[in-house]
């Protein structure tokens, strides 16, 4: 009898495991039902294990490994051959969410493409996945943070409506579909805008509820609500002394109680190391502490390893069992969303082509927005649009010739990419006549002139170069090859290195003898993705692995002439697509006058120029006169291009100064020595071509900026000081250089009357219509910009953009432009009850072509 009980307890038990079993591996059921079955069947150490960044596998479940860090800031990102859009702030400057919602969408289709051939492959690595750490809607509260190339710019309602459309182009969601396209990540919540030198001990405190409320909490809010955002990032910093990713108040009460989010929270990486770290913020004693208090405030997910010490915070009695369950749902819920739990083949989403990555169409794309993002600022005496025919243009500046700075940080690679030079030259008319002179470096009074003719190995110029299809340098050479041009190595688009060399898992070594002609200072400059050791003469001098996509390096020497020195480059596949640039040269003093003798013929200078992302943004080791870690400490441009553009002016050469940043550059002496300015942003794979129609008038540019251009830093106050007060057009009361929304055409627009009701109630939208002429001699686009002020009042906003819509008029033509503000675009701050809400209130309501006073016309609106 017993051993009868015994079997039938044992089927019912096997019947009961195989039912289980049956329901998470069983796509009928939805992604909920899924997760909540598969969470009781995993032991305390396997539900750890997922809930870090690179999760591992749960084999006896048949849970594979994912790895949740990916990027896509404007393209996907550090996983090789993608397609390069400009950086967020140009496309910001677009004021065009249309556009950056197609773009978003070609975006989210190649990161698909990639991710199913990598798990075709079998690879589940970093930047293969399919939950995008993008955007990045922290408002660009100050012109010196690094990462403010990152956003979408100063305005609360710009960031919130550009990231929604970032978001809604990449996760695609459709009710009619199964699964999901990708996840999108709101970063990084909430009140988070620099420095950078000092962010993992940083404290944002002192902040008033109305600049929490109606500044920085906006965008997060808007991608939640109507992004449905499935992702959302917690801050390195502080926030009133909590860590954002352990803030009680940020992820608890304000993210899932006031907004009832129930996605995942994902910490920035290493950021509860800084909860316990003597460097960070020292809020709790020990690693356990500190994951057990960040995953009861709701951050299930952490990049990093801290969390494997929860298993000691269960015993401790720190956090139960349960709340960890709570976090393992989500995630596992995000898995079976995706599909990514399932075969490839029953998702239709895996089923996207590779043959878009990086294709002609999503070229053009990259292309339209370009031009887009082109702002220009100045335009004396209408010299723009050049004419061609019988002309010498000098070409010069460091962003002239310079790819790599054109495609932002958090990049890909793309098949090629047009610098400012290439579309220049490819613009002018045949019987014009280009001089290209560089005439100087963003901040360094040197430049650096290659030398790679004078290395030759034992087979000739150049460097020879022996591959091993291992990481170790074993057995025998796969391959040998002869480089006798500088180095641009890449895997991207299944590239090789040399015929017969894998394209992952393979390890190179370059020899050559230099022997320069001259004593000077030689650079050794590379630009890669994964591991580099420089031997000179059989000393190692320089040895580097990149991480996290390519990344500059550098080692400078001194030599003498005549002399021989055995190089030797020996480089090591890391990650995802391998890259390796390298050239030798010579760095030589930068002579301005020199410079300016080699165009004295030339009737315009073009002088590309500005500041580059390896200069400004995230956390950099970069220490130059007026920048720090990232950051910016002075926002001028630097001095030494300062006097090359003055030196040009007084030879009396008419200067188009086109300016590459991510931020606002102090440009009133330029203003002064430059015929025209143009603000090209970085921007992307195809910005040289967009730059090139814009000087040559075969695109009429209609950007506007999206930041304050500020005159000097006197204008601002304490980098460090978090309230609203001083900061951006909304609360700057001094007269900027450039003004928030501001742009110049080629053509002229007239605004009519505009019309607006007197009055509606509360709860109502507000319905705007205002002719707008384009009074010009060509079709152009205009951005039509609504603000609102609180009539009367005294300590909000000086002016706030509630709507803005960008319109396209054919020269001589009128468009009646419709605007609405909706019951969402009317709230105002509530004194009473610390809250935004719609409410009896009494508008200023400004509409116009930019943020300036005399560009705007005003009407009254009462909501009764």
């Amino acid at each position: 009898m017993r051993n009868k009980i015994t079997y039938l307890l044992t089927c019912l038990i096997v019947s009961g495991s195989s039912l289980a079993q049956s329901v998470y591996k069983d796509n009928s059921y939805s992604p909920a039902e899924r997760a909540e079955d598969l969470v009781k069947q995993l032991t305390l150490e396997e539900k750890v294990s997922l809930m870090m960044d690179n999760s591992k596998p749960v084999e006896r479940l048949g849970i594979k490994p994912y790895n949740w860090w990916n990027e896509a800031l404007h393209g996907v990102a550090r996983s090789g051959l993608a397609t390069v859009f400009p950086q967020p702030i140009g496309m910001a400057a677009s004021f065009s969410p249309e556009a950056l919602h197609t773009a978003f969408v070609a975006v989210s289709d190649e990161a698909r493409a990639k991710n199913a051939v990598y798990s075709k492959e079998g690879s589940y690595k970093r930047y293969q996945g399919l939950t995008i750490w993008t955007p990045t809607v922290n408002i660009y509260r100050d012109p010196r943070w690094g990462r403010g190339i990152e956003t979408y710019g100063e305005d609360p309602y710009l960031a919130s409506v550009m990231g929604v459309n970032v978001v809604k182009g990449l996760q695609c969601l459709d009710e009619n579909r199964k699964y999901d396209k990708v996840h999108a990540c709101a970063k990084h919540f909430a009140v988070h805008s620099g420095p950078e030198w000092n962010r993992h001990s940083f404290n944002a405190e002192n902040i008033s509820p109305r600049d929490l409320y109606e500044t920085y909490l906006p965008p997060f809010e808007a991608l939640v609500k109507e992004g449905k955002v499935k992702e959302v990032m917690c801050a390195y910093n502080r926030f009133e002394g909590e860590p954002c990713c352990g803030s009680n108040r940020l992820l608890t009460h304000i993210l899932r109680e006031e907004w009832g989010y129930d996605g995942i929270v994902v910490s920035d990486c290493s950021a509860i190391s800084d909860f316990h770290n003597a460097k960070g913020h020292k809020t709790h004693p020990d690693a356990a502490s500190a994951s057990s208090a960040a995953v009861l405030s709701g951050t299930d997910l952490e990049c990093g390893s801290n969390y494997r010490s929860l298993i000691e915070g269960v015993k401790r009695g720190l956090i139960n069992e349960k709340d960890i369950d709570r976090s393992v749902k989500r995630l596992l819920q995000a898995r079976f969303e995706l599909g990514e739990m399932d075969e490839l083949s029953r998702v239709d989403w895996a089923q996207t082509p590779y043959s878009v990555v990086g294709s002609d169409k999503h070229d053009s794309l990259s292309l339209d927005m370009a031009r887009k993002s082109m702002t220009l600022l100045q335009n004396k005496n209408g010299i723009l649009p050049l004419k061609r025919g019988g002309k010498v243009i000098a070409v010069m500046g460091p962003n002239a010739n310079d790819s790599v700075m054109q495609w932002g940080n958090y990049n890909g690679t793309p098949k090629r990419t047009i610098t400012i030079l290439d579309g220049i030259r490819s613009a002018m008319g045949k019987d014009d006549k280009l001089i290209y002179e560089q005439g100087c470096s963003w901040v360094e009074r040197k430049l650096i002139r290659s030398v790679f003719s004078q290395c030759k190995s034992e087979n000739g110029p150049g460097f020879s170069a022996r591959y091993w299809n291992n990481t170790e340098f074993k057995g025998e050479p796969a391959a040998t090859a002869q480089l006798s041009t500088p180095f641009h190595l890449c895997t991207s688009g299944a590239t090789v290195f040399a015929p017969g060399v894998n394209l992952t898992d393979f390890s190179a070594v370059y020899q050559s003898v230099f022997t320069p002609r001259e004593s000077s200072d030689v650079v050794f400059d590379f630009y890669c993705y994964g591991s580099v050791k420089l031997l000179v003469d059989g000393k190692e001098v320089k040895s580097f692995t990149n991480k996290h996509g390519s990344r500059p390096q550098a080692h400078g020497m001194r030599v003498e002439a005549g002399k021989s020195y055995d190089i030797e480059i020996r480089f090591q596949y890391f990650a995802s697509d391998a890259q390796l640039n390298f050239d030798i040269g010579f760095k030589e003093e930068c002579d301005i006058q020199r410079s300016v003798a080699k165009v004295k013929d030339a009737d315009i200078v073009i002088f590309a120029g500005g500041i580059s992302p390896q200069l400004e943004g995230e956390e950099m080791g970069v220490d130059l006169p007026g920048f720090k870690r990232g950051d910016r400490t002075d926002i001028e441009l630097p001095a030494v291009q300062r006097e090359m553009i003055k030196a040009l002016h007084d030879a009396g050469k008419k200067v188009i100064f086109v300016n590459c940043s991510g931020s606002p550059i102090a440009m009133e002496a330029e203003t002064e020595h430059c015929q025209a300015i143009l603000q090209a942003w970085y921007p992307g794979q195809s910005g040289g071509k967009a730059v090139a129609e814009v000087l040559f008038g075969d695109y009429n540019p209609a950007g506007r900026l999206p930041v304050t251009f500020y005159r000097n830093l006197s204008q601002l106050p304490d980098f460090e000081d978090y309230n609203m007060a001083g900061h951006t057009y909304r609360f700057f009361k001094g007269k900027p250089l450039f003004p928030f929304g501001y742009g110049l055409s080629y053509t002229t627009f007239k605004y009519g009357k505009m019309k607006l009701d007197s009055s509606v109630k509360v709860g109502e939208t507000a319905k705007i219509t205002v002719p707008v002429t384009n009074t010009g001699s060509r079709d152009g686009e205009e951005v039509v910009q609504v603000y609102l002020k609180k009539s009367g009042e005294t300590d909000g906003p000086i002016k706030t953009l509630r709507a803005f819509k960008r319109v396209r008029i054919p020269a001589g033509k009128t468009v009646k432009v419709e605007l609405e503000l909706t019951p969402k675009q009317l709230e105002w701050w509530d004194n009473t009850t610390n809250t935004m809400r719609t409410m009896q209130n009494t508008f200023d309501v400004l509409v116009g072509g930019s943020s300036q006073e005399k560009d705007l016309q005003k009407k009254t609106l009462k909501l009764l």
